[in-house]
């Protein structure tokens, strides 16, 4: 959808892009000179597999100061982007017939990510009903002798719900009957929480040395493109997944990692300008949407997604083009609107579609209009 829409906007026409998930803010200004000192000192050779020593202490103190986590710099692997961090997780702990449980809706990379490993994976549907969260009943259900592996991220992307302490409580006491299953849990959208505290299901000792534990700078300090994630994990697999990187990319960008050692630094307070404009803007769309007949959605506590269900729309024409699912919605809002969603399907949830409010508030006001007027026609 983010290729198509660049191919409209080319062609001149004036095309809103919902489809990107990337926070539309600028990386903070310490953090941008903490880079440019980086190149000043010729940090320009190359780096550890796992990460420079003072960037994992610094997580390290990052881990405890805002989550009250204990880890050791052993513990803490540095890769380009949460997403190699979560690929290398998978593919040092899931072999081909093991079974990875996945909550539906889910980011889409971990189903590819699984498929890699030549591992199953099993999907576990959670509705809007329930804020589209699994309960532990659900998990309970979908283990198996083969399950080696469950994979969440809180808040969630696509949905932007935010498992609470009880309820990842209720999780990890399953987790805790079963100690052969690993847990991955993707916390990259930390900083972007309305609930009040970010809840990791690695505060529970029961399970912590089955937690991988992913986070980095992209979403919460607007640092996409730096491309610096990382994980927290028990010794043995943080020194797996260092042997597998090493053989795939070796250590991640010097002067991205220098940046990110000023990021972990930072008092967390210095993201609240931007929650504070993610939550304006959610609670604007929600508004907004509540004008759009035939849409349901929850209300999302994190990230800075709206999931929408668009499925009382499937089966309807503009007398040219009917509507058969997800995909066809969003390709007739690109091509009637000019507005890039993404299908739900691509995160496991046919009914619905992915619409981001990274950006700003007229587009956001316009956007919701053109889809308003698209979808009145429909018959």
């Amino acid at each position: 959808m983010s290729r198509m829409s660049r191919e409209l906007k080319a062609e001149g026409h004036d095309v809103i892009n919902l489809s990107v998930g990337e926070p539309d803010f600028f990386t903070l200004d310490p953090i941008k000179e903490a880079g440019k000192r980086a190149i000043e000192e010729n940090y320009s050779f190359y780096t550890p597999v796992n990460g420079y020593q003072d960037l994992r202490e610094a997580v390290c103190r990052k881990l405890l100061r805002d989550n009250n986590l204990h880890y050791t710099p052993e513990q803490v692997v540095v890769s380009t982007g949460a997403k190699q961090s979560i690929a290398n997780a998978v593919l040092c702990l899931a072999n081909p017939g093991d079974e990875v449980i996945v909550p539906a809706p889910y980011w889409v990379s971990y189903r590819e990510l699984v498929k890699m490993a030549e591992a199953e994976a099993v999907y576990v549907k959670a509705g809007i009903e329930n804020d589209f969260k699994i309960t532990p009943q659900q998990l309970e259900n979908a283990i198996t002798e083969k399950t080696r592996l469950f994979m969440f991220s809180s808040p969630c992307n696509p949905t932007g719900s935010v498992y609470s302490r009880e309820e990842l409580g209720e999780l990890a006491e399953v987790f805790a009957k079963h100690p052969r299953i690993y847990i991955i849990s993707d916390e990259i959208y930390e900083h972007i929480n309305f609930a009040g505290k970010h809840e990791s299901i690695a505060q529970f000792d029961s399970i912590k040395d089955r937690v991988i534990l992913i986070n980095g700078v992209s979403k919460g300090f607007a640092m996409t493109g730096w491309r610096l994630g990382y994980m927290a994990a028990h010794p043995q697999i943080a020194k797996a997944c260092t042997k597998l990187q090493g053989q795939i990319t070796s250590g991640t960008c010097s002067i991205a990692q220098r940046a990110a050692l000023e990021a972990m630094e930072m008092d967390p307070s210095v993201t609240t300008g931007m929650l504070e404009k993610f939550r304006e803007r959610r609670n604007l769309v929600i508004d907004l949407l509540r004008e759009v007949p035939g849409t349901s959605t929850n209300e999302p506590q994190g990230a800075f997604y709206l999931f929408i269900n668009v499925k009382s729309y499937f089966g309807k024409s503009d007398g040219t083009e009917i509507i058969q699912n997800d995909n066809d919605f969003c390709m007739y809002l690109l091509k009637k609107a000019h507005i890039a969603l993404v299908p739900g399907s691509a995160f496991g949830d046919d009914q619905c579609v992915r619409f981001s409010y990274a950006t700003s508030q007229d587009l956001l006001i316009e956007a919701v209009e053109r889809m308003k007027k698209a979808l009145a026609v429909l018959k």
